[in-house]
């Protein structure tokens, strides 16, 4: 299993949309909330996300063809 670890920005009209379930759920992938912050305009996750590296990749591009900006993360985070 592989584990990576992702900064997702949810522009305002992405907010409300269940995402991150949907991406979990359609290519099999474990995510983890590691912080995360809502305003009324932008929507902040930091995620960890294990599966295979292929359904991760394909986790990825699904929510970045949704409009939601992914960066990765190295360091930062408590383990």
């Amino acid at each position: 299993m592989a584990k990576r670890m992702v900064k997702l920005t949810f522009p305002k009209n992405l907010i409300k949309e269940p995402l991150t379930f949907q991406m979990a759920k359609k290519f099999d992938v474990l995510p983890n909330i590691r912080r995360a912050k809502v305003t009324e305009d932008v929507g902040e996750i930091v995620l960890e996300l294990e599966g295979k590296e292929e359904s991760i990749d394909k986790g990825v591009g699904y929510l970045e063809k949704k409009g939601v900006i992914v960066e990765p993360i190295v360091g930062d985070i408590i383990e």
